[in-house]
Parts: C-alpha cells; structure tokens; sequence
C-alpha cells in the first residue's frame, strides 16, 4: 500500500510552486515495460504526490529520446502525444481514466468497461489545472535535451459519478502510466506491472492500493 500525504501548502493557483513543493516528496518510477519483445523502448519517467484536502496534485518527470504535442483540445487523443496518466478506482462500480499531454491538453472518463466511457464536460475539465515546463504551445516530434515536468491539481469534483468532498481518508486503488502511442518510438510503461498480452492501461486488476491520510 502507497501513503499519500497531505500538506496544506499545496494551492493550485500557483502550480509552479506547488511543483517546487512536490520536488520535496518521494518519487515513484513509472518503469515496468510490460511488453518488452513488440515495445522495449523505455523513457525515464515517475511522478511525485501529495495533496491538500480538496485537491490532488502529482508531478510527473519524464526524459525521452522524443517528444509529440499535436493534440489541442481536451477530451481529444491525448495518448497518441508524449503522454502520462493516471487510472483510479473508488469502488468496483467503474474507474477513472486521467490523461495529460506533456503539455497540459487532458482526458477525464469514466467506465466500467473500456468501450462505455463517459467523459468529463468542457467545465469541469476547466477545474483541472496544469503546469508544464514546455508551456502550452503545440510542437511536431523532436528531440529535447532536458527532462520535462507536469504538475496537476486535480479538485475532488472531477471525481464526478462519486460524491466526494475530500481526497483526506480515501482509499483507492491505482496506477500510472507514461505512453506515446505516435511517436516514432511507441512506448507502454506502467507504474504496477500490468499481465495482458499487448498495451492496455484499462485493467483495474493491476491496480494497487493507495490511501490519502
């Protein structure tokens, strides 16, 4: 079981600072390649978090031989860009699917099975913040000489089919992922081991346990 903590100094209104906050914390390499015959392609990525009561915030660093920001809108494609997500479980009703290009464009489902999404408004996307070394600004494929980082908040509102009023005291079950399914090297790295025969993130049972105190 991973403890996440609460630090009260954490505000979404300066992510940037929340981020030097996070720096602080300890980092969970995202490093299983669970495919490693068809993608052994493996990028240095891992994510930092913690949150403060009403919102979570995770930091995630990533260092790869190329780097994709084409998609523009929220809710588009976002996998198919240098892409980092998180995949979260309160119940065994369904679970929910975040994803974040390297620079900020996000996807929020929900599901209980991968086909039957039902994803998040254009609004409450808007209550997701971000903050991304590479600014917000799309680029074609091309290779960066530095790591790039990406800090979210995300409000427990966009946990939107549960009624949830604090991240303190929950109990979920979880996993994250560094992805880039368009790039020239394709790559599937998982936090927790995942047991399919080809890339797939939508599988609850290869989540882990993870509590907010």
């Amino acid at each position: 079981m991973v403890i996440i903590s609460e630090n009260r100094h954490l505000n979404s209104d300066n992510l940037e600072h929340a981020s030097e906050i996070l720096s602080e914390y300890e980092f969970f390499p995202i490093s299983c390649i669970n495919w490693p015959e068809k993608f052994p392609e493996k990028p240095q990525a891992g994510f930092r978090m913690a949150h403060n009561g009403t919102e979570l915030f995770i930091r995630f660093t990533v260092k790869e031989n190329s780097t994709l920001a084409k998609i523009k809108e929220d809710n588009g494609e976002v996998w198919t860009d240098s892409c980092v997500e998180f995949f979260l479980a309160l119940d065994d009703t369904g679970y929910y699917n975040f994803e974040f290009t390297c620079i900020g464009k996000a996807l929020l489902g929900f599901r209980k099975e991968r086909p039957n999404a039902i994803h998040a408004t254009p609004e409450l996307m808007q209550t997701i913040k971000r903050f991304s070394t590479l600014g917000n600004s799309n680029f074609e494929e091309k290779s960066l000489k530095e790591p790039w980082e990406l800090t979210v908040a995300i409000p427990t509102s966009a946990l939107f089919r549960h009624q949830v009023q604090q991240w303190k005291g929950l109990a979920i079950k979880a996993n994250l992922y560094k992805c880039g399914d368009h790039l020239s090297t394709p790559h599937f790295l998982s936090w927790v081991p995942i047991d399919t025969a080809g890339p797939d993130f939508h599988v609850p049972r290869c989540f882990t346990k993870m509590t907010f105190l």
